[in-house]
């Protein structure tokens, strides 16, 4: 019992390991070989298909000339003016400015100016090209769609150059759709970057072109208003705020010289006055000198009276000239003030005047300065504009960061299809398909295929590979000891010695999961291989429901009850029923009728007893069981044997049904030594037999049982 329980373990252990490579990816490379041999001939026939798909293609594909043009894209530009544009250029990295680029490159907004700028919509040739003089409704999307289909961009690595190419049936269409599209591209930069001062130039010119003209205008309205009031201005003045007024005219200009001289007579009579009450005059003035005369003649005249009496002549003179220069000196001052008095009497009377002609011009000088001051606004505006348009001028004199390295030439050879390409890829592609299916068939596969399939899987040790034969004689391969079967069944038999300590288990039972797997023969030849090694062996039929073992051996054993009559108690003496096979050698104890029970009586004590003398008289017990299907007599054999080998037929019965099979013997307590996978196909398996054998089993209940453990 517990060398049951270890190897119950060992295959809950040999599952895990099995769910564990499904969960993840496990990698057989001996199962993919071994598939690809057997599906060898279909392999190279998707292959050989794939190429020929491809060479039909290539011959019956349109021939595709590509023209190809190479710009140059460049962050940094020059600019010859230190004078900024109106819109600042963003910083931004330069893989992300040339992405940029090669995004606009293949973008419906260049589709759509290559369209406009070639007149695509009525260009016959290329309409022509690409079959689109078959649409009675085209449209700009139809031919932007075309354009972008066959346009294609690639950047050089390393570098700042872009190769634009364009592909369509005819040569000259595409040289010229590449080179359009490398224009347009190059002209849409150019006014990405300075279209905004062209447009702010032609705005300031309509600008500068309304306020010349108001200017013109509000001038003339100044100068007719001015002549119309005979106003004349002779200088401007400006406010604190920078605007000029029309203070300074001629009147204005009068007026403040008259009261100037008015001003400078009233104190011209002011000082004559002063003059000739004081005697005292400017230093500057003419009468000085008759002041410094008279000054004299007193003094001689002092002089002459102090040593002279009054009647002295020279002292007479000089009274008389003394008195005369008196006389002048008094004269003109008079003369001086008189002149003075009427000198500001005059200029008084010319002011009084010129203030009445300045106040009738104050009322018209109001709107003088009103006109002065719009002609002001209009003439700064119009300096303004006009300097920032010359500003704009300076600073759109900027160069293209954008060039054209090599314009397309026309293309002399088509570049598709290329019969080496397309080669490849229907190799590429059989191949891939070619190993798809062999992925598919090895991933897909429920059945064993491979015999390591039993030990992964199932978690049962392998017993015996047993090749496919073809002979037509079995019987005579298990007799011929050479023979690749009967060599097979030898190494089967070896290892079955092996089981246990005392060698193979005394009373060893074989099952399957459906008829025709090879039950029958295998416990036929392990029996005569027993037998070859000096063991008395019996092979017991314990298929009650339809066995075959007859059929193989050859021979009737209608006249004996068999197993049957021994546990229905027709028959007692088991020696009695048991038949011996001289050919093989061992001794062979029917099934005899079919009952109508057969499990009750497998089930039965008298099966153990029967089982218990075979020992005693026995080395060695083969029992043939029925398949397990959904039967319960191996179920009720292996209760009574000292273990269970299960026959597994390679490539026909689903993994998941042995497993369902072996798990209900297992409950039960059988001990499942292991398994022999029979008919294994050197062909299509590649272990190195060549081997086959086929006969029939007649349950007819496989699928249902396929069916049941899909379920």
């Amino acid at each position: 019992m517990n060398e049951q329980n270890v190897m119950t373990v060992d295959r809950a252990a040999a599952f895990e390991r099995y769910s564990a490579d499904v969960g993840g990816f496990h990698l057989d490379l001996e199962r993919y070989w071994i598939e690809a041999r057997a599906l060898r001939l279909w392999l190279g026939g998707i292959v050989v298909v794939a190429l020929l798909v491809a060479l039909i293609a290539t011959l019956l594909a349109t021939e595709l000339f590509r023209a190809t043009a190479r710009i140059e894209v460049s962050q940094i530009t020059a600019n010859v003016t230190d004078i900024d544009p109106v819109e600042n250029e963003s910083r931004v990295s330069e893989m992300q400015y040339l992405n940029t680029q090669y995004q606009l490159l293949e973008s419906r907004f260049m589709a759509g100016r290559v369209l406009k700028a070639g007149n695509l919509l009525r260009d016959e040739e290329f309409i022509e090209a690409f079959g689109l003089d078959q649409k009675d409704d085209l449209s700009e999307r139809d031919v932007e769609k075309v354009l972008l289909d066959n346009i294609s961009v690639s950047p050089l690595r390393q570098s700042s150059l872009v190769d634009v190419s364009f592909s369509s049936p005819e040569p000259l269409v595409s040289a010229k759709i590449t080179n359009l599209w490398a224009d347009e591209f190059i002209a849409a930069n150019y006014e990405k970057r300075f279209g905004s001062n062209i447009d702010a130039r032609e705005f300031l010119t309509r600008q500068i072109a309304e306020l010349r003209e108001k200017l013109s205008v509000s001038e003339k309205q100044l100068v007719d208003y001015a002549n119309a009031n005979e106003i004349l201005v002779l200088s401007a003045s400006s406010d604190k705020q920078g605007a000029e007024t029309a203070a300074q005219t001629l009147i204005a200009t009068d007026l403040a010289a008259l009261n100037e001289a008015l001003a400078k007579a009233v104190t011209d009579r002011i000082a004559a006055q002063a003059a000739l009450a004081s005697g005292d005059f400017p230093s500057q003035d003419p009468r000085n000198a008759l002041r410094a005369d008279l000054a004299k003649a007193e003094a001689e005249l002092a002089s002459l009276r102090s040593n002279f009496g009054p009647g002295f002549p020279p002292l007479i003179e000089k009274e008389a000239e003394v008195n005369s220069l008196k006389s002048s000196l008094a004269a003109e001052s008079r003369a001086a003030l008189r002149a003075a008095s009427s000198r500001e009497r005059e200029l008084r009377a010319k002011l009084e005047e010129a203030k009445g002609l300045f106040l009738g011009q104050q009322d018209l000088g109001i709107q003088y300065g009103i006109l002065k001051r719009e002609v002001d606004t209009n003439r700064e505006l119009y300096d303004a504009l006009l300097q920032r348009f010359k500003g704009l001028e300076a600073s759109g004199a900027g160069q293209n960061n954008i060039k054209l390295i090599d314009k397309a030439d026309v293309p002399l050879e088509p570049y598709s299809p290329s019969l080496v390409i397309n080669l490849a890829i229907g190799l590429l592609a059989g191949l891939g398909l070619a190993v798809a299916l062999v992925y598919l068939r090895v991933m897909l596969s429920q059945t064993v295929k491979d015999p390591q399939d039993v030990t992964r899987r199932l978690g049962l040790p392998i017993l015996g590979m047993i090749p496919k034969s073809d002979s037509t004689d079995i019987r005579q391969e298990v007799l011929i000891r050479s023979s690749e079967l009967s060599e097979a069944y030898k190494s089967a038999r070896t290892n079955l010695t092996f089981l246990t300590p005392m060698g193979a288990p005394k009373a060893l039972m074989l099952t399957s999961s459906v008829p025709s797997e090879g039950k029958s023969l295998s416990c036929l030849a392990l029996a005569t291989s027993f037998v070859q090694l000096g063991k008395r062996t019996l092979l017991i039929d314990a298929d009650l429901r339809n066995s075959r073992m007859q059929g193989i051996l050859g021979e009737s054993f209608d006249k004996k009850g068999g197993l049957a009559a021994l546990l229905s108690g027709n028959a007692s003496d088991l020696k009695d029923q048991v038949a011996s096979i001289e050919d093989f050698g061992f001794d062979y104890l029917p099934h005899g009728y079919t009952p109508p029970n057969p499990v009750e009586l497998l089930a039965s004590a008298r099966f153990r007893e029967l089982l218990e003398e075979a020992k005693a008289a026995y080395d060695q017990i083969i029992v043939d069981s029925a398949p397990m299907l959904s039967l319960a007599d191996a179920i009720e054999l292996s209760r009574a044997v000292d273990g269970v080998v299960y026959v597994i037929e390679s490539d026909r019965i689903k993994i998941r049904v042995i497993e369902n099979a072996i798990e209900r013997l297992t409950r039960t307590g059988a001990q499942v030594y292991g398994a022999i996978v029979t008919k294994l196909d050197a062909n299509a398996a590649g272990y190195g037999y060549g081997y086959g054998y086929g006969y029939g089993y007649g349950y007819g209940a496989t699928s249902e049982l396929e069916k049941s453990a899909q379920d």
